[in-house]
């Protein structure tokens, strides 16, 4: 890096777009983070709800040494439908006013989820990789990092000097794939040519099969970080193995490998071959391992521990509504006490809220009934109301703020189950979350998450792998991927096809 400080910009967009889940609007990102100019340099000194990794990449610049952020705009929603027109319109506008406003810039980050959508346009990526190559040209370095759950098209790699993607999931690593990205930049400006490799394999795997603690999706994004290099040992810079987010439904699905190598093209191209090959040989371990309803009762019947009980089916973390009632009308039926958390139900807790603590009546949940989320009523009572705001002790929330908007915490009193109920759509990866309506979870009994595979971090110090079940029942993020209907994702396509075939790119014919 040269002698003069270099001023990097700093833009995100944070979105998991579900295709099947209602458009996500202005007001879902203004709930959870959207902040512009230098507010962005003055929330990374502290606890926010800016992406992770955001806070990681000015922590790691900051040590490398004098630098001058130029924070264009960070916003983000929980995952749900495609980004309004209106929202996309505007983060496009104000990221090239503020762009071209800063200018001249050294570097471009940009803190991306990588899955989203926007009504009118499929591939969000890479369009905002190509404005902002616009405007700073082909000789200024742009490196995003991607949650690893992100549809990468080709498009979006071919603007970048490098792409990085979390490794780890549930996400712990954030903060670190930030300060990678400014290991990268450092290294761009400090003379390294940088290029890249992409392969995206016809295999979109269910969710619930791509923990990185053990299984498929675990070996091959091992094999990518042991085919990393550090400078000097080697071309390979970094290795993007990334998952894919099916219920995205747009022709870019599907797993994908992205290779970032110094100057080495073919290294690149070989290192991105070898993984790919790997994943596609692989393919048929990607079964998802879940249990029914009825099974989940019987199983809480049985236990002489508590168990967790995973709904992944209905998570908000990937565009569920957290609304589905079928493990909730189950066990209260059956008369199975448990904790259930975070069913999103705006006008419950504001009816209990009205009531207030200690009021026993009919509780609703659903009045508006949709394809998955059945009405269901129960004789409950308040013991709790609360503003719904947070701080994440563990897991991917650990150090954030998170809001549940306006919440309550009601016991059914037929069963004794107890429900968090909240205003906004969160899933429950977080204790907190519940230990803020006075529960203890270490005493609380058996235990059912609205979350997909996020709460593995934040429920582990009280449930080991083996009392942890993952539960499929009808829902908008089903690990039964049959279930959906798929309108624009590329087939035939594995697990969906048995005839799903994968034809190597032409250029791998070259490589010896």
């Amino acid at each position: 890096m040269s002698s003069k400080a270099p001023k990097v910009a700093i833009l995100g967009f944070h979105l998991e777009s579900n295709a099947f889940s209602p458009p996500s609007v202005q007001a879902d990102f203004l709930a959870q983070c959207w902040e512009e100019g230098d507010a962005v340099s003055e929330l990374v000194r502290g606890p926010s709800r800016l992406p992770t990794e955001v806070t990681g990449f000015y922590e790691r610049m900051n040590q490398l040494g004098d630098w001058v952020p130029a924070p264009l705009i960070v916003i983000g929603a929980p995952p749900g439908g495609p980004a309004s027109a209106g929202v996309w319109d505007t983060f496009l506008t104000e990221v090239e006013q503020r762009l071209r406003a800063a200018l001249p810039v050294d570097a471009i980050y940009i803190a991306n989820h990588g899955a989203s959508s926007a009504e009118g346009e499929d591939d969000t990526e890479g369009v905002l990789m190509h404005l902002l190559r616009r405007v700073v040209g082909p000789d200024v370095p742009i490196v995003a990092t991607h949650d690893l759950h992100c549809n990468v098209s080709e498009r979006t790699v071919q603007a970048l000097d490098g792409l990085i993607a979390y490794r780890t999931n549930p996400h712990v690593d954030q903060r670190e794939r930030g300060a990678e990205a400014a290991d990268l930049i450092v290294e761009i400006l400090g003379g390294t040519k940088m290029v890249t490799a992409y392969v995206r394999l016809p295999l979109t795997p269910p969710s619930v099969t791509l923990g990185t603690a053990s299984g498929p999706y675990a070996d091959l994004v091992r094999m990518g970080m042991a085919l990393t290099q550090k400078p000097g040992e080697g071309p390979i810079a970094n290795v993007a193995v990334c998952s894919g987010f099916v219920f995205s439904d747009l022709p870019k699905c599907g797993l994908t490998i992205t290779v970032t190598a110094r100057g080495d093209l073919q290294a690149a191209r070989r290192t991105a071959l070898q993984v790919a090959r790997a994943g596609w040989a692989d393919r048929g371990r990607y079964v998802a391992n879940t249990i029914s309803v009825e099974r989940a009762v019987e199983l809480a019947r049985q236990a002489s521990e508590p168990l967790l009980f995973a709904d992944v089916a209905d998570n908000p973390g990937g565009g569920g509504r957290g609304n589905t009632s079928w493990l909730l009308r189950a066990f209260d039926q059956a008369r199975v006490p448990a904790v259930l958390g975070v069913f999103v139900d705006p006008a419950l807790v504001q009816e209990a809220a009205a009531l207030g603590e200690g009021a026993e009546f009919e509780a609703v949940f659903n009045r508006e009934e949709s394809e998955y989320s059945r009405r269901y009523a129960s004789k409950a009572r308040v013991l709790k109301l609360t503003d719904g705001e947070g701080m994440g002790r563990r897991g991917i929330l650990r150090g954030r703020k998170f809001s549940l908007g306006r919440s309550c915490l009601l016991e059914l009193v037929d069963s004794g189950i107890k429900v968090v109920v909240g205003s906004l759509r969160r899933q429950l990866a977080e204790p907190a979350m519940l230990e803020m309506h006075g529960i203890d979870i270490a005493t609380a009994g058996h235990v059912i998450v609205k979350s997909r595979g996020h709460y593995r971090a934040g429920f582990d110090e009280f449930f080991p792998n083996e009392r942890i079940h993952d539960v499929d029942s009808p829902g908008l993020t089903t690990p039964n991927l049959k279930q959906i209907d798929f309108k624009r994702l590329p087939r035939p396509v594995w697990p969906l096809d048995e005839n799903a075939a994968w034809h190597e790119p032409a250029w791998a014919a070259g490589l010896g």
